[in-house]
């Protein structure tokens, strides 16, 4: 064979690994988006259907309940992560995924249709309950599995820049949530809203997952599984031998997560509703402007992912943390009844969550070897999003009621000053 006739073969085959790359970036983006939006319906929709499973006379009493179910879902996660994350590292990254987004479709379905409490009573909220927990074992298992695709599907150099379009896909599938959100609250009355409204944006949640199920099963597992397996290296308890011989990463990544998710759930997801009670700012007016934060958030972050893979993790994660803990305080004083208040301190913050989401897919899948990644990042990050993540609402709602919101903020800046010493004192993995 001639060199012009391997020179061929060479860029033919550099081509069909792009290509393939390509692919499984764009599935991999597209079906995590559609999972997120299916779990961020409910946080966006809740002060409309809260009434419909929890009759109280109490506004407050109401959305507590319903973000005590929300909580319960990300209580879910970690077992989700163990449960799917040991699956993918068994079968494959693309039948965990595969597995993980039929159950959150299947669950918005049954949310869309499940009577409320008028007319099967105490059943209405346990339904919702146990459709909110199954999806929250698919999400749990999602982040760990979608990371560890995206990462291993990465062009040599750039696994911060391809893992960050899991937190994109985040950021968008949440996004696409909020923008219908944000469209029924402004288009349609409050009685449509509290009657079909919801149903249908959970409903059309189901729907998408469809779309998102059909793209994944079209694309191929990764090039790192197939070796694990082609090698006889597959682990037959990957969650046993990540708690036996990982222990110390294993509570890295819970350091790692506990404050950005944290930070990303009270910004992006239950702002609106939180600065609704705190300041009577309208609920629409805040939706918007969180959308339009979360917008700058999901764009900022592949820049973010770049300059991770060449300035290294730590600086951009530090720069989060310790920015987070001033901020905190002084732009939330800044809220008040008018939306600019609302878009200044959202956007100033989805800057600082854009520098640690860029990041976070790579550093927590270079914590692992291949055989126990999925399960690796899979079970404390559930851990950190369920404590973390599924609490802040919770306290935040909580802290008003009492009238102890000084309580909840200083959480939160404890909660950046514990991630800031975990990124300090974490070893370097970009060049790994």
């Amino acid at each position: 064979m001639g060199t012009a006739d391997r020179r061929g073969l060479t860029i033919s085959s550099t081509h069909a690994v792009t290509a393939r790359r390509g692919r499984a970036l764009f599935a991999g983006t597209i079906g995590n988006l559609v999972e997120w939006f299916d779990w961020s319906i409910y946080a966006f929709f809740l002060p409309y259907f809260a009434a419909s499973f929890f009759p109280s006379g109490d506004r407050i009493a109401q959305l507590l309940a319903g973000f005590l179910i929300f909580a319960i879902g990300f209580f879910m996660r970690p077992l989700g992560g163990a449960l799917l994350g040991s699956y993918a590292d068994r079968h494959g990254r693309r039948a965990g995924m595969t597995l993980g987004i039929a159950l959150m479709a299947g669950a918005s379905l049954v949310i869309a249709l499940v009577p409320d409490y008028t007319r099967i009573g105490l059943a209405a909220p346990v339904v919702l309950t146990l459709a909110r927990c199954v999806q929250g074992l698919s999400a749990g298992g999602e982040f760990g599995i979608s990371s560890a695709y995206l990462v291993e599907n990465a062009p040599p150099g750039r696994r911060a820049w391809a893992g960050s379009f899991q937190q994109v896909s985040v950021g968008a599938g949440t996004l696409l949530a909020s923008l219908l959100a944000a469209v029924m609250f402004l288009r349609l009355p409050d009685a449509a809203l509290m009657t079909w409204g919801w149903r249908g944006a959970f409903g059309l949640g189901a729907i998408l997952g469809l779309l998102g199920l059909w793209l994944r099963l079209a694309v191929p597992d990764t090039a790192s599984f197939d070796r694990i397996r082609q090698e006889g290296r597959v682990a037959s308890r990957p969650l046993a031998k990540v708690l036996r011989e990982h222990p110390r990463e294993v509570l890295r990544v819970i350091g790692m997560v506990a404050a950005g998710t944290a930070l990303v759930q009270f910004w992006f997801v239950s702002l609106p509703s939180i600065m609704h009670l705190r300041t009577g700012v309208e609920l629409a007016d805040a939706q918007l402007a969180t959308m339009v934060g979360l917008a700058a958030f999901t764009v900022l972050q592949p820049v973010s992912g770049w300059l991770s893979d060449r300035f290294g993790r730590r600086p951009l994660l530090l720069i989060f943390a310790l920015g987070s803990a001033v901020s905190f305080v002084p732009m939330l004083s800044t809220v008040g009844m008018t939306m600019s208040s609302v878009l200044v301190a959202v956007a100033v913050n989805a800057v600082l969550l854009a520098a640690y989401a860029g990041s976070l897919a790579a550093v927590m899948a270079e914590q692992f070897p291949a055989e126990v990644r999925t399960a690796g990042i899979s079970l404390p990050y559930g851990v950190a999003v369920a404590v973390f993540g599924g609490l802040t609402p919770v306290l935040a709602t909580a802290s008003l009621q009492f009238d102890l919101f000084w309580v909840f903020q200083a959480v939160m800046v404890a909660l950046c000053l514990i991630s800031a010493v975990v990124f300090w004192r974490m070893p370097e993995t970009s060049g790994t």
